[in-house]
């Protein structure tokens, strides 16, 4: 790499320009981004003629429509929000691995005849941990065990009724729990170095957390996805394109043919889902009204679509202004169209133009 970067210099080369394509940009990116400005080109815009397909080929056309300014470099954060953005990655993979891995051990539970899911919440708590460790002890009276349960399960011995062998299940929930135990672990481990990397950044992480359905971790995912430099989108729209919660534009001989949103990245629209999950579920603010209100006319689907550019709105102007969220109430479409608000805006039109405006009630006016 370093040879690289000497030869490009050596070619007084200012601009370099790479297609993505998986991970394999990411080494040359960093090993060049100090010493030149480098872009990275969806591979979709990069498209040649088909039967001109070799590595040599494909350079020389993207050196060619980049010196003609036929594409525009995709957005990639600094190097700090690159590797923010790697931690709350692994750590969600982590949280999913550690769901499958209770899943199993809810199957194996169920192959034993413990029926813990039917009378409990969930599968894994305080109270499945304790009944587990104590039939890898070998307690097997469901009276017993039912002692260790908490709250309602106490009385549902039945569900406890059980055939569970400590040499054959024994040997699967021990290795189980071996690895939910370590997932945790790494699980605390990654929040302990996310919050370190944030902690230079905890008043904007704060003012994020007040968008209604936005935690914790969601709003560090957002952070790490999306950034806090806001120059990168020069307006709220650019960042919902970017992010894939907009519809699309298709339209042909006049007629529109459908706007189907792009894909946008994956683990960014899956933080904002579960933010606009946990938006809807808080009544009495515009997000809830809005969702309600096109899920009434449009479905679920797209209502949830909508919350989700809601929330990315938000997030630019709170990032961008440093300003925490602003309710606008459940009532705010009926005050945007109420015919006092539609005066106020004609008002000022006309005074933008230079005329004076004095406004009564219909019937009130000169003679």
């Amino acid at each position: 790499m370093a040879d690289l970067g000497d030869w490009l210099v050596c070619e007084g080369v200012e601009l370099v320009g790479m297609e993505a394509t998986g991970v394999y940009w990411k080494p040359v990116f960093a090993a060049l981004e100090g010493r030149f400005t480098c872009w990275l080109v969806n591979a979709a815009h990069l498209r040649n003629v088909p039967g001109r397909k070799t590595d040599v080929a494909d350079s020389v056309w993207i050196a060619r429509i980049l010196e003609c300014g036929l594409v525009r470099p995709s957005f990639v954060p600094v190097q700090e929000f690159r590797e923010l953005r790697d931690l709350t990655r692994a750590r969600t993979a982590v949280s999913q691995e550690r769901v499958r891995v209770i899943q199993r051990l809810e199957k194996v539970l169920q192959d034993a005849g413990i029926k813990l899911t039917s009378v409990a919440s969930q599968v894994w708590s305080k109270t499945a941990r304790a009944v587990l460790e104590a039939l890898l002890d070998g307690v097997t009276s469901p009276v017993e065990l039912a002692a260790l349960a908490k709250g309602r399960l106490r009385s549902k011995r039945e569900a406890l009724e059980h055939r569970f062998r400590i040499e054959h299940h024994g040997v699967i929930v021990r290795g189980l729990l071996a690895h939910i135990d370590g997932l945790e672990q790494r699980l605390d481990a990654y929040d302990a170095e996310i919050a370190i990397r944030l902690a230079p950044h905890q008043e904007v992480l704060e003012l994020i957390q007040t968008i209604p359905g936005v935690g914790a971790k969601v709003a560090q995912v957002l952070i790490a996805e999306i950034g806090l430099d806001m120059s990168a989108f020069p307006t709220s729209a650019h960042l919902a394109s970017w992010a894939g919660v907009c519809p699309g534009n298709h339209a042909s001989g006049g007629k529109r043919r459908g706007g189907r949103s792009r894909p946008g990245p994956k683990w960014l629209k899956a933080a904002l889902t579960e933010a606009a999950w946990g938006a809807v579920k808080a009544k009495g603010t515009y997000l809830h009204a809005h969702h309600m209100q096109i899920k009434g006319r449009a479905g679920g689907f797209k209502a949830l679509g909508a919350t989700r550019h809601d929330i990315v709105v938000a997030y630019w102007h709170i990032v961008h202004d440093q300003v925490p969220y602003r309710e606008l109430g459940p009532d705010w479409a009926a005050r945007r169209f109420s015919p006092e608000q539609r005066a106020r805006r004609l008002t000022a039109q006309l005074e933008a133009l230079g005329f004076d405006v004095t406004i009564g009630p219909a019937g009130t006016g000169p003679a």
